[in-house]
């Protein structure tokens, strides 16, 4: 099989059996690789136990501590590169990214439309259900001030819904990358189209959790505030 999602994990429980089977209905034959960070409700001993169900389709990595999305999504990247996966997505685990979704992604990349595809919250006919006003402004504002800065064209720079074709990856240097958070999104866009491969954004309904906890703190703001300056001289 081609295709993984890579979905990061910390105290998912309430969520994390329903992404896995949305994903496994799907008719694009996805494999999952779970990347959870030691957490203590669960998540990881679930994801084993839905691994004898799925041995072939499922697979998890436990790290131990909360060590960032950022670092989460690298490790599942080379792990992705080792094993010769074709489309690498990036997806959450509380269903605000529409599991049907991952078709329109896969499609923009099997065809060459782009050889990263983004889902977009700020796109024609994009948008967020459920979000308090100042996490619309936050985002949409981030995206905005990353554009004024890097000229980069896409509009929803901290999207965490995407799909990368192989050579996008390969091309990439995964050990410089240095942010964790909301940054970590831009700066991988940002290095993508630096490289000179095109981005190519499609509108998706981004729906705020229902279960869980949300992982968004002041720090991860801050990075991606203060990081979009140093991202301009990254190639």
């Amino acid at each position: 099989m081609d295709k993984v999602v890579i979905i990061p994990t910390f105290n998912e429980i309430e969520n994390i059996e329903k992404i896995i089977r949305k994903v496994f209905s799907l008719s694009g034959g996805y494999h999952i690789k779970i990347i959870d960070d030691g957490s203590p409700d669960g998540t990881a001993q679930k994801v084993k136990e839905l691994q004898r169900e799925f041995p072939d389709r499922l697979f998890l990595t436990q790290r131990e501590g909360k060590q960032g999305l950022g670092t989460a999504y690298i490790c599942g990247f080379k792990w992705a590169l080792e094993r010769n996966y074709q489309y690498i997505f990036e997806m959450d685990a509380d269903f605000s990214h529409n599991p049907d979704d991952l078709d329109r992604l896969y499609e923009v990349c099997a065809t060459g439309q782009g050889d990263l595809a983004v889902g977009s919250r700020y796109v024609k006919g994009g948008s967020v259900v459920n979000w308090p006003f100042n996490r619309i402004l936050i985002s949409y504002g981030a995206s905005l001030y990353t554009r004024m800065i890097t000229w980069m064209p896409v509009k929803d720079c901290t999207a965490g819904f995407v799909c990368y074709t192989r050579r996008v990856l390969q091309a990439l240097p995964l050990d410089e990358v240095r942010f964790v958070g909301y940054a970590f999104q831009i700066e991988m866009k940002y290095r993508t189209w630096r490289k000179g491969f095109k981005i190519k954004e499609i509108p998706i309904e981004f729906i705020d959790r229902q279960e869980g906890v949300s992982k968004m703190s002041k720090g991860i703001v801050k990075e991606a505030v203060l990081g979009v300056w140093k991202m301009r001289g990254f190639v």
